[in-house]
């Protein structure tokens, strides 16, 4: 072998070598699940007393004195019915509403897509409505404040509620 060959091979070997890939490390990232969950955990409650901080100012911009319930849904009644059948699961009931966010932005009306019908406990409407309606009686009049996680949750309604937003549902149960 001369020594142009050796260089042809030399060369030939050391450009075969240059085109291939190194090996590649791998690397292990230890994740420690109770730190991810409490970090969830820590941020869902910034998250909760932020959105009960809303509703307190909510409240007392409007002087209203809201019943607070174990759910963290808020109820108003500002024109109870002077007759009326409480309002129980099963109950079908028919509601005109409107919609609206804390500031004041309107997202849905009944006097648009016309009174919502349905059967307490039965029906797909929102948690805290489904919740709240019993703790009136046909005919009232009221105003509901509904944390996130009783409306339209973490992705809102992806129309006219945003993410994790709470809404002002005011209501009027007609008396059927």
């Amino acid at each position: 072998m001369n020594i142009k060959s050796l260089y042809l091979l030399l060369f030939i070997f050391a450009m075969f070598n240059a085109c291939t890939n190194p090996p590649k490390e791998e690397k292990y990232i230890m994740i420690n699940k109770e730190a991810v969950k409490k970090q969830f955990v820590e941020a869902n409650k910034l998250l909760a007393k932020k959105e009960t901080d809303d509703m307190d100012a909510y409240a007392r911009n409007h002087k209203l004195n809201f019943i607070n319930t174990n759910l963290g849904l808020r109820y108003f009644v500002y024109a109870p019915a002077i007759k009326g059948d409480s309002i129980k699961d099963g109950s079908e009931i028919t509601m005109e509403f409107t919609v609206s966010l804390l500031d004041g932005t309107e997202c849905y009306t009944s006097k648009e897509s016309g009174p919502r019908k349905f059967i307490v406990g039965k029906e797909d409407i929102e948690s805290g409505i489904q919740s709240g309606v019993k703790f009136l009686k046909k005919g009232d009049k009221a105003i509901f404040l509904i944390p996130s996680h009783l409306a339209h949750g973490l992705l809102g309604d992806m129309n006219k509620i945003p993410p994790q937003m709470p809404i002002v549902y005011d209501i009027h149960i007609l008396n059927q």
